[in-house]
């Protein structure tokens, strides 16, 4: 897999032409630390879209591979553009894999055409496992996932999500935040995010209360972090990784970053019940409590 020099842009971040990004030491901003029942907390860093602008065009040299991993299923309307999303990285991108995880429709055959490198399951696996194949498919260092379903893509995603990880050593996980629209209101949407996912940390894992996303399909983490934290299955990957990387290296190894607007496909009031009821038991069970079978 070729390895990459990191060198100063030539063009705006939001051009579309291709970049060829470094990025050297900078600050990181931290949320004060969260003070609960006599305790300290250690929060997040976070880092607004200025952020990681400056640091996506600062120049440093250096080595690394980035590899995007896109699960699918039945996303042959949405994924080309998300392709072509991230395709506007240019020479940041050294591998780009789609798992199209047993699609009844032409994901794999519309992934090709934007030049993703295909991966075809063949048997459904849900999201975690359509992840971990991707990951076992490439040897790069950085891996950034992205959402299939993502309906308003943008260049930006994955060099700010990137951008920490190359300013600090010490970050080793990044979620994107942004705002959800709810069809034709401005915001509301990400309802299992704000219902359950958010509520839960802030009462059981307060540090991790400061991360706006916990759900984000939009993530990138170094590959030394997600091999000591294996990928959970289904609708509970995001937040166990969120949780595992938090137990194993801390919360301060975390970082969150702006990435705007971002639409998607809503789901049915219906299909949300399922998949809150998979992510509270993720976070009941790592914080110990003891969940009944269902």
């Amino acid at each position: 897999m070729p390895r990459l020099h990191w060198a100063r842009p030539s063009v705006a971040l939001d051009d579309t032409s291709g970049f060829n990004y470094s990025v050297k030491p900078a600050p990181l901003h931290r949320a004060t630390d969260a003070y609960i029942g006599g305790v300290t907390n250690p929060t997040p860093w976070t880092l607004s879209a200025s952020d990681c602008d400056e640091l996506v065009a600062s120049h440093v040299g250096g080595d690394v591979s980035v590899a995007v991993i896109i699960p699918a299923r039945n996303e042959a309307t949405t994924v080309g553009s998300v392709l072509d999303a991230v395709a506007a990285a240019g020479t940041l991108v050294s591998d780009l894999v789609v798992v199209d995880d047993h699609s009844s429709d032409d994901t794999a055959t519309v992934a090709a055409r934007h030049g993703a490198r295909v991966l075809s399951l063949g048997a459904p696996t849900g999201k975690g496992g359509a992840m971990a194949a991707g990951v076992a498919a490439t040897t790069a260092d950085i891996l950034v996932f992205l959402d299939a379903d993502v309906t308003s893509p943008s260049a930006h995603y994955v060099p700010r999500l990137v951008a920490p990880l190359l300013a600090r050593p010490g970050v080793g996980l990044v979620k994107g935040y942004y705002v959800r629209p709810l069809h034709d209101m401005p915001t509301g949407g990400g309802r299992v995010n704000e219902l359950t996912a958010r509520p839960a940390l802030s009462l059981l894992h307060p540090g991790l209360g400061e991360i706006r996303q916990p759900l984000a399909g939009e993530t990138a983490i170094r590959r030394s972090f997600l091999d000591t934290c294996p990928l959970a299955t289904a609708y509970g990957v995001e937040i166990a990784l969120l949780l595992d990387v938090a137990a194993k290296w801390g919360i301060e190894t975390i970082a969150q970053v702006d990435l705007g607007m971002r639409r998607h496909r809503n789901r049915p009031l219906e299909e949300l019940r399922p998949m809150a009821t998979e992510i509270l038991e993720v976070i009941l069970t790592r914080s110990g409590v003891v969940v009944p079978p269902r």
